[in-house]
């Protein structure tokens, strides 16, 4: 159910793409605040107060973005994203009052797009859900990059190694198409959490080597190209094999 808000930012913006958000919480309070406050920033707000109503939701719609809470009933929300992710990349952040690094961990490894604990404030989840609608609507001069066998295609946010498609995380695909662009130099975790978050990469911020690391086994299984770690420097997608 959308919010008085959510329905008067979409009337006014009739001719303009509303990005739509699905929130998987169990707490009613917090659904109806966010979804009066997203609205009035331009956000189309669905909510689902458990795991399963939540998959059903993303079954029948599709979502620029899917918050999930760790805390459900029934099905947790780790199950929710391992069964999500068998049907969509949807970008997803994960809301957990938990502070152990091994959540965090275990979210990420689950293919979690971003963590953000509770509680939280609500600007700063307006700006993690904005910061993932434009990492997945940019567009690039170079629509489609060539790196020995691998091809990423920032259109259709697809990517393949001699044809075979990988089935790639929108995180996943955002390094990957950064990485493409910039291959044959190095990259440092600062500048692509820049590019990537629009914020500096944090000591004990170990979610892009996560998806680094998911991203390069990938990309080993198919036969493409290597990712490589720079010791003290960052990262490097080599354009020669």
């Amino acid at each position: 159910m959308l919010s008085a808000a959510t329905n008067a930012a979409i009337r006014h913006n009739d001719s303009v793409s509303v990005p739509s958000v699905l929130l998987i919480d169990d707490d009613a309070g917090l659904c109806g605040l966010l979804g009066e406050y997203l609205g009035q920033h331009g956000i189309a707000l669905a909510s689902a107060e458990d795991g399963v109503t939540g998959l059903s939701r993303i079954v029948q719609q599709t979502f620029d973005v899917v918050i999930l809470d760790v805390m459900l009933p029934g099905m947790d929300g780790f199950e929710v994203l391992r069964l999500l992710r068998r049907r969509t990349a949807v970008p997803v952040i994960m809301l957990t009052a938990r502070v152990a690094q091994e959540d965090r961990i275990q979210g990420l490894d689950g293919g979690a797009d971003d963590y953000l604990l509770k509680p939280f404030a609500a600007p700063e989840l307006l700006a993690r859900i904005r910061a993932l609608l434009r990492r997945s609507r940019i567009g690039r001069v170079e629509s489609v990059v060539q790196i020995q066998s691998l091809s990423v295609d920032a259109e259709s946010r697809t990517a393949s190694v001699s044809d075979r498609t990988l089935a790639l995380t929108s995180t996943e695909f955002d390094i990957l198409d950064f990485l493409a662009h910039a291959a044959g130099r190095i990259v440092s975790r600062d500048e692509m959490t820049r590019a990537l978050h629009q914020r500096e990469a944090g000591a004990y911020d170990r979610s892009l080597d996560v998806h680094i690391s998911h991203l390069r086994r990938k990309l080993e299984r198919a036969g493409g190209p290597a990712i490589r770690t720079v010791r003290g420097a960052g990262y490097l997608l080599a354009r020669e094999g």
